[in-house]
């Protein structure tokens, strides 16, 4: 089932973004515009969230399909690289909530101070050299507005909707005692809600206490 579903996050993906660049149009007045829009950044969000979860091996029993999956996701969320996402996972889950977390700020509870470190540790030029590549091999066959309205923007406003649900409304002060040893939160128990905010991921205590347990699952997990 974890194949599957990474899959047809992959391919809607992509036929979604094809499609895009290449019929949808750009009109401020057409709600069909934002509907393209946003579920373009959906989509972006779906592909991290898979990646993700193959980072737990949840995607496939297969370590081959597994991390197969997980370098094909976040290679085409951003150009990123699979192990050292791995590398810098890892030390959140190890030290949550604390100076050694690569995802948390002990300095600062501003948003994108986070965001900012967060950026830092996971962004490489490498990678930086890779999108602008890909940037302008889509504009040979695409328009560049449409590149720019459905590929780039999308692809950075997933970040603020993965980091803002997934990271720093769970692990944000006060920490308090019921946040447990893993100093996160988890959203109040609305399914639809943790779905369409960021696939589950607020679930994040769930997450943080079971992370073999697949983002599709984690509903059921909550109390």
């Amino acid at each position: 089932m974890g194949v599957f579903i990474a899959i047809i996050i992959i391919l809607s993906w992509t036929v979604h973004l094809f499609f895009c660049l290449s019929k949808a149009e750009i009109s401020l007045l057409s709600p069909l515009f934002y509907l393209h829009f946003f579920l373009q950044t959906y989509l972006f969000t779906g592909l991290f969230i898979t990646g993700h979860d193959a980072m737990h091996g949840t995607v496939s029993r297969n370590r081959y399909i597994n991390q197969s999956v997980g370098y094909i996701s976040v290679f085409l969320y951003a150009g990123m690289f699979y192990r050292k996402l791995i590398q810098y996972h890892g030390l959140h889950h190890m030290y949550p909530g604390t100076e050694k977390d690569p995802d948390y700020s002990v300095k600062s509870q501003n948003f994108f101070a986070w965001w900012f470190r967060f950026m830092l540790h996971y962004v490489t030029w490498i990678q930086l050299v890779i999108m602008a590549v890909l940037y302008n091999v889509l504009t040979i066959w695409f328009d560049d507005w449409s590149v720019i309205v459905f590929w780039v923007i999308p692809a950075v406003l997933s970040t603020f909707q993965l980091f803002y649900f997934g990271t720093f409304i769970p692990h944000r002060k006060p920490h308090t005692e019921q946040m447990g040893l893993h100093k996160a939160r988890t959203l109040k128990k609305s399914h639809l809600l943790a779905m369409l905010s960021c696939y589950f991921f607020g679930y994040h205590r769930e997450h943080h206490e079971s992370p073999r347990t697949p983002w599709w699952q984690l509903y059921r997990l909550k109390a």
